[in-house]
């Protein structure tokens, strides 16, 4: 998967958005539809972030971003400022790397 496919499939879903408020009109959408394209983005930014962590070329692997990760999702589960939850993340990823 490249990044170019990534930003294809994150224009087509937005592309989609639009078209569904064009066709709509001033009409609204049901509130299930209207809950699931607002999810669209965070699911998007999962994938990017689940594909930098675990992949190499096209096979899975699991190193220090997969620790930097984890320190992050527990920081952010923490309620921490997202400057700490990054800063966290990128703390853990280099002391695994050094001393792994």
């Amino acid at each position: 998967m490249s990044w170019t496919f990534v930003l294809l499939l994150a224009a087509t879903a937005y592309a989609f958005k639009v078209l569904g408020l064009v066709l709509v009109g001033d009409r609204t959408l049901p509130p299930v539809i209207d809950r699931c394209l607002a999810l669209i983005p965070a699911a998007l930014i999962a994938a990017i972030v689940m594909l930098n962590t675990f992949a190499h070329g096209q096979h899975l692997q699991i190193d220090a971003r997969a620790a930097g990760v984890g320190a992050a999702v527990v920081a952010a589960w923490r309620k921490a400022p997202l400057i700490v939850v990054i800063v966290i993340g990128a703390a853990v990823t280099a002391l695994v790397r050094k001393y792994a």
